[in-house]
């Protein structure tokens, strides 16, 4: 590759990890990533305020601000003019799949190479072999896995019929506009913010438990599946909505998952 290819990914951490990649592999590439995460908020239009506003009134997070400069600036570099531009995708993060669904939205007709994961098998521990298992997310791969797993060449140029379908598909989202963007069958579909509400209420139990820990089961819950379906400020968010209409019993501030505890109510736990 020459040194005037732009690596696009949808994902701060995934940013830094192929960043790194890079440098040991002695490869002088750009890497820009975006921090915001299009699988929940406003997506017609996609404005950074207007996702401010939804994140602090939806999900009670008050420190958007940061993610606001930081998708602004990502825009302004990912759709500049490049010799090459190299998206990485995956179809089993939410995150990274709308991300770049609302990239290639924007970018029009421009050519693209993609590095599409979502049905790669992966393997390498940074000392030995590893039973293969699904890459799921760049985000989640080590810089030592790109390079065992020879990543940087599964380089494809993106096709006009497979454009026109991701374009079809976003612009469908985009005139939904849901609270949430999640993937079913291995698609991405349309969801209200309560959607993962029935999963939480099945983590939790008729003792008292963390918070962090209801969340936490949730999580592993996905991670069971080789599918990541959100983050833990949609999760905490839920939580704290289902403890205020009674769906669960708390104690102390859920603002603090650590420091707070959850349980089923005692009449819904004698039900179950």
């Amino acid at each position: 590759m020459a040194a005037s290819t732009l690596h696009i990914v949808f994902n701060s951490s995934a940013a830094a990890g192929l960043r790194d990649a890079l440098r040991q592999a002695g490869r002088d590439e750009r890497v820009v990533g975006l921090s915001d995460c299009l699988s929940f908020g406003p997506i017609n239009p996609p404005d950074p305020e207007l996702r401010r506003r939804w994140v602090e009134d939806e999900l009670g997070y008050t420190g958007w601000e940061e993610v606001v400069g930081e998708a602004t600036s990502f825009w302004s570099e990912a759709l500049s003019i490049s010799s090459r531009r190299v998206a990485w995708l995956s179809g089993r993060s939410t995150q990274e799949y709308a991300g770049f669904l609302e990239w290639l939205w924007r970018l029009g007709e421009e050519p693209v190479e993609v590095v599409d994961l979502s049905d790669v098998m992966v393997a390498g521990n940074g000392t030995g072999p590893t039973k293969p298992h699904p890459a799921i997310s760049l985000a989640m791969l080590p810089p030592h896995t790109i390079l065992e797993n020879e990543l940087f060449d599964r380089t494809e140029t993106l096709t006009a019929v497979l454009r026109a379908r991701y374009r079809e598909l976003w612009g469908r989202l985009r005139t939904e506009n849901a609270p949430l963007r999640v993937l079913s069958e291995g698609e991405l579909v349309s969801a209200p913010l309560s959607f993962f509400d029935p999963l939480l209420l099945s983590c939790a139990t008729s003792e008292w438990q963390k918070a962090a820990r209801v969340v936490g089961e949730a999580l592993s819950d996905f991670w069971e599946t080789s599918v990541f379906q959100t983050d833990d400020l949609v999760l905490c968010a839920r939580v704290r909505a289902l403890a205020g209409a009674g769906g669960l019993e708390f104690r102390g501030n859920l603002s603090d998952i650590q420091n707070s505890e959850l349980r089923l109510p005692i009449s819904r736990a004698r039900h179950d």
